[in-house]
């Protein structure tokens, strides 16, 4: 029996996607591709409201985290780590040899755009990182507020990291003045995991061209001489993914891009009332995410008993990440489940624990 996924990735698949993965092939330096890539590059713009250039790479999101620290760090970053993840990519940047230094806040906890102030203040930095969604503890992070900041320092190059968000909460990337944004498919864009999407500023290429070894895979300066030249990609690409990405897109935009954020708002709304009855959330509640609720366990529960149960009757959630296993548990309501599932979801909870 399939268990639907209300984990913070993979999501559920729609058919219509999976079936459109199963497409015959092309050859990835054919006019059909190119055709295919002039089409669904210019969705992927409006979904992120940017004129940027957008790099399609076959990884997942690591990848282009990765290839964020390699192109644009040329002297030293400032990563603002609050999680996982968000550690995950100083950790990156640390093993491609780039000189960093860190804002770090307890698991739970946002940054403060203050605090980045201060330190991009010193000019010691040129790049700053940054996780919109944090998915091991649920903290989002109001970019608006980090776009006042950093926008006072033209010369530092802005990445942000928005896996768990993009496609599932409105980035208006150009108006913020975001450098490099990086997702991936298998979150709140809904498809299968093992394509990544970049949004690249003319800022952050320029900055690439005064970079040395920025490698090959993931040079930002490749996969544009490839775009400009043939509309293409580097490398042989997922092409399947991204057949089904263009399909998904029509989906959303169909849907509407306001009626898609709308409907993230209402399913987190709901999951965080409930959390507020019978828990507590585990972020602060300034920083909530909208793709995602933390849960304290604070009925000290066995999640891992509770997710057994759940799989009985065709779904799963998420335990707590790392050393918040079983101290919390997350459920994740992103991509194309709908607020009819989420009541669902709780409705088995709730018989499951008696609540």
């Amino acid at each position: 029996m399939h268990k639907k996924l209300f984990i913070p990735g993979p999501t559920e698949v729609m058919d219509e996607i999976l079936n459109a993965m199963s497409v015959p092939m092309m050859g990835h330096r054919s006019k059909e591709f190119a055709a295919l890539m002039e089409e669904v590059v210019p969705k992927i713009q409006k979904l992120f409201y940017t004129e940027n250039f957008i790099i399609l790479s076959t990884s997942s999101g690591t990848g282009l985290m990765e290839a964020a620290s390699r192109n644009v760090v040329k002297k030293k970053a400032l990563h603002t780590i609050c999680g996982a993840f968000s550690k995950r990519w100083a950790q990156i940047s640390k093993a491609n040899g780039k000189e960093i230094d860190v804002i770090e806040v307890p698991f739970g906890k946002a940054i403060l755009p203050e605090e980045i102030d201060k330190k991009l203040k010193t000019g010691e930095f040129d790049t700053v990182f940054v996780t919109h969604n944090e998915t091991s503890t649920g903290v989002m992070h109001n970019l608006e507020e980090m776009a006042d900041v950093i926008r006072k320092y033209p010369d530092v190059v802005w990445c942000v990291d928005a896996v768990s968000s993009a496609g599932g909460i409105k980035i208006e990337v150009d108006k913020l003045g975001i450098d490099v944004l990086v997702t991936s498919t298998q979150k709140a864009i809904a498809l299968p995991p093992g394509l990544a999407i970049g949004v690249v500023s003319e800022k952050a290429l320029k900055r690439a061209e005064e970079v040395e070894n920025r490698g090959y895979y993931f040079d930002f300066l490749t996969f544009k001489k490839y775009w400009d030249k043939r509309h293409q990609t580097p490398t042989t690409p997922s092409i399947s993914h991204i057949y089904a990405l263009n399909v998904q897109m029509d989906r959303i935009f169909k849907e509407g891009l306001d009626n898609r954020f709308n409907r993230h708002i209402e399913m987190a709304k709901y999951v965080r009332e409930w959390a507020r009855k019978n828990f507590k959330l585990f972020p602060e509640e300034k920083y909530l995410s909208y793709t995602l609720t933390t849960v304290e366990n604070t009925r000290g529960i066995s999640v891992a008993g509770l997710n057994e149960e759940l799989a009985k009757r065709g779904a799963t959630i998420s335990n707590g990440y790392g050393d918040l296993k079983e101290k919390t548990f997350r459920i994740a309501h992103m991509g194309d489940l709908t607020l009819d599932d989420m009541k669902w979801l709780l409705a088995q909870i709730d018989e499951i624990l008696g609540l």
